[in-house]
């Protein structure tokens, strides 16, 4: 062998080695992600930069639909095989399978000057930090504001209450033709905000979960008598059933529906999808006899503690968590700040469109009305469990597999039934 082809062999030896080495160092971070709107493209140009800056960290951004996020990452992270970080709406209810960044992030009190309201949502006992608000969501619904114009129909005014509205969507629907005068959210959470406008206390004088009251039942009882005169399709609650969330995003923004209970994170696919087709108009929440409250809420991006790269995860929630790279991603996402720092107009929303400008200022006007137990409710550990009690057993009774009453007590034997299984884990 002469002295050439022994350099070529070396030197492609060592080529191998270095690339084996380069491989074996490199960390790869998983993500879990789901998407409202444009938020996915968003996060993956702030992860690329992220990688551009740490070469040895690889992040994959796993898009899957809401639903998993729902109900298979729970399982997922119950069997120890979860991923390394998640965007997730049932705040507190995941909360055990949580990592607590603090010993992991350069500067823990940045977190909590800046997400400390949102921090006790994450974590009941609020000791740990463990994630922030991709965005701060506020429950509510739209009009199609030019369906009210075209069939000279007056729009309901500040103070209106879910009555008003219903004969104001119904007479839209009648003149024009439209097939859904309303619409809502398959959601236990979607409905606990008029619920709670309509006396709901959600819990006892001792804070255990009371689902089940007079202002619940004045509500449902909306819901289930607008399913059987036509305000509301059967066709749309009905095509799920169990806990099963269903949106009507696609058929309001196909001109299908008059009004639709949804929230603030459909500011940016709305933008996107429907434009300046049609007016899609966020209005304030309709008033009950106690409260004009939706429901506050979010998806937060929340770190795993069966991640084996704890270090790597708490420096990527740096990059991510920086006021600049937020201040990219709110603008341009159109979401509501869950910063504390940018909540006081640190952010320039990438937008011209006057709708979304008007309901972003919408919903964020709508954070003072919020009522307290709205508030109690979402930061409630065991929340899921009275959300998909009340959906899926007010869903019997809309198809006509229970009857209300026996749906009420269906709602109360499945979250003591639920709970008093926690008290056993």
């Amino acid at each position: 062998m002469n002295y050439t082809t022994k350099t070529m062999l070396g030197a492609a030896a060592l080529a191998l080695s270095l690339s084996a080495t380069t491989a074996f160092a490199d960390t790869e971070l998983r993500m879990l992600w789901y998407n409202d709107g444009i938020e996915g493209e968003v996060m993956q140009s702030l992860l690329d930069r992220f990688e551009e800056q740490n070469p040895e960290i690889k992040v994959t951004l796993d898009v899957v639909p809401y639903k998993s996020i729902l109900e298979s990452l729970p399982i997922q992270l119950a069997a120890g095989q979860g991923p390394d970080l998640a965007r997730v709406t049932d705040l507190g209810g995941l909360s055990q399978y949580y990592l607590d960044l603090t010993p992991h992030i350069s500067d823990p009190e940045y977190w909590k000057t800046n997400f400390g309201p949102f921090l006790k949502w994450l974590d009941p006992n609020e000791k740990a930090i463990s994630g922030f608000m991709t965005q701060l969501t506020v429950t509510g619904p739209y009009v199609n504001k030019t369906l009210f114009e075209q069939a000279e129909v007056a729009m309901p005014g500040d103070g209106a209450t879910w009555d008003d509205w219903a004969t104001a969507v119904n007479e839209v629907a009648g003149k024009l033709d439209i097939p859904i005068p309303m619409a809502w959210d398959r959601s236990g959470h979607r409905v606990a905000g008029p619920a709670i406008s309509m006396g709901a206390k959600m819990f006892d004088g001792e804070g255990n979960p009371a689902l089940v009251d007079d202002g619940l039942k004045m509500m449902a009882t909306k819901l289930y008598d607008w399913h059987q005169d036509g305000t509301m399709s059967k066709e749309l609650w009905g095509s799920v059933s169990g806990n099963t969330y269903l949106g009507a995003n696609e058929d309001f923004a196909n001109a299908q529906v008059v009004m639709y209970m949804s929230g603030s994170w459909q500011i940016p696919q709305f933008a996107d999808k429907i434009g300046d087709a049609f007016d899609w108009w966020a209005v304030p929440a309709p008033c009950g006899p106690a409260a004009c409250s939706g429901m506050p809420g979010g998806a937060a991006l929340v770190a795993m503690k069966d991640t084996e790269h704890p270090a790597e995860v708490g420096k990527l929630m740096d990059f991510l968590s920086s006021e600049a790279a937020l201040a990219e991603f709110y603008g341009k996402t159109l979401f509501i700040p869950g910063h504390i720092g940018l909540a006081g107009g640190g952010v320039d929303f990438a937008t011209d469109d006057p709708r979304a400008k008007h309901a972003l200022e919408t919903f964020a006007g709508a954070v003072p009305t919020i009522a307290s137990t709205a508030f109690d409710l979402q930061g409630y550990v065991n929340n899921r469990i009275m959300f998909n009690a009340l959906i899926s057993r007010l869903g019997e009774a809309i198809v006509g597999e229970l009857t209300l009453d026996q749906a009420f007590g269906r709602m109360t034997d499945d979250v003591e039934k639920q709970m008093a299984e926690k008290a056993r884990q």
